[in-house]
């Protein structure tokens, strides 16, 4: 089997996300923008992935348009690992991270897709066999800066069923307001952005928060690369921390793994080299003692590979789901009910979008 075609597809979805209308504020999204991959082949069967994300789609969409589809026609889709290394190699002087990157992952997702459409079997058979039929999701609240807001929307993820809370603020009054709208065994995540300069600043941050049955501090210092200064937060702030979703390689994860400077890694699926590298850093994380919480903060098939991964893990770890309400979400099957997503039994990524908003795509 081969692939005839890779062709890159925009899904643009309005969405409410309990903050003010409009994109005012801390809010930089007019609307959610979904970069579907499509890969087809000549046994008649078609893949879909997911590239990252957001503002960036269209600038990842010409990476895989321009770089990417020209050099995979023709190409056998039986070696996937042996596929990405090649096309990684021949495209390293563009960068190990970015739309490059980006364009490549989404590439990887469909064809795990493709490979388990083929052998008849939902994703997770081929990624280990999944261990549960549910996997439960967390809410990952945008930034609302502002402590009403904060408050009115944990309160309503907590009436949605969801018992895990993210937050995106860095202000000690939201927090505090989080934490009073939601009962007191609900854990919290506070992912900070990089907001901190100095790992005195982040210290100071994470010690201020101890007592609210925080999980873990997310990024807590710039840059994103000073895994010095993770390590030496983590080793000082007496709270987990969490990081990875910025790094675009297993092998830049598994020096952030070797330097100690996390409790909790992040891989995006969308953005580290898709499936093929979340599984490699699956074994860095065990390796390491490392949870694996893969972020996910998106709703098309990046979001579905990461469901099956999760199904698979030996601990069961949440799944995040972006605290927004789609007016055309990719899969509503995802949308969370009572706090859990269900695991899909059909071959590949064991769901479809509807026509009808692959009709609306770009």
């Amino acid at each position: 089997m081969r692939i005839t075609a890779v062709t890159g597809h925009i899904l643009s979805s309005p969405f409410t996300y309990g903050g003010p209308p409009g994109p005012g504020g801390n809010l930089h999204l007019r609307d959610i923008d979904t970069l579907l991959v499509r890969v087809e082949t000549d046994a008649g069967i078609t893949g879909w992935g997911e590239a990252f994300g957001f503002n960036l789609v269209r600038t990842t969409r010409q990476a895989l348009t321009e770089l990417i589809a020209p050099v995979c026609q023709g190409e056998a889709v039986a070696d996937i690992a042996g596929l990405m290394r090649r096309l990684q190699r021949r495209l390293h002087n563009f960068g190990r991270n970015g739309a490059v990157t980006f364009a490549l992952s989404g590439l990887d997702i469909a064809l795990w897709d493709i490979a388990a459409k083929a052998a008849g079997k939902p994703l997770h058979a081929l990624l280990g066999g999944a261990r549960r039929e549910r996997v439960p999701a967390y809410a990952s609240l945008l930034r609302y800066g502002e402590a009403g807001h904060v408050a009115r929307n944990t309160a309503e993820a907590i009436r949605r069923g969801y018992r895990r809370i993210k937050l995106h603020e860095v202000d000690l009054g939201c927090i505090r307001a989080a934490r009073e709208a939601a009962p007191a065994e609900v854990p919290l995540m506070l992912d900070i952005n990089c907001a901190w300069d100095s790992v005195d600043q982040a210290v100071g941050f994470c010690r201020a928060v101890q007592g609210m049955n925080v999980r873990w501090v997310e990024e807590p210092v710039w840059p994103p690369e000073d895994f010095a200064a993770i390590a030496a937060v983590r080793r000082a702030g007496g709270t987990g921390i969490a990081a990875g979703e910025c790094l675009g390689s297993p092998e830049s994860i598994g020096t952030m793994l070797a330097a100690g400077a996390v409790d909790v890694v992040q891989p995006s699926v969308t953005k580290v080299g898709g499936l093929s590298a979340m599984l490699a850093v699956r074994d860095l994380a065990a390796r390491h003692g490392a949870a694996l919480v893969p972020h996910c903060p998106y709703y098309g098939p990046g979001l579905l590979a990461s469901l099956h991964v999760l199904a698979c893990a030996a601990v069961e770890e949440p799944l995040e789901y972006y605290f927004a309400d789609l007016a055309q979400p990719p899969y509503p099957a995802l949308i969370p009910r009572e706090g859990f997503v269900a695991v899909p039994q059909g071959p590949g990524l064991g769901l479809e979008i509807d026509p009808a908003v692959l009709a609306g795509a770009g």
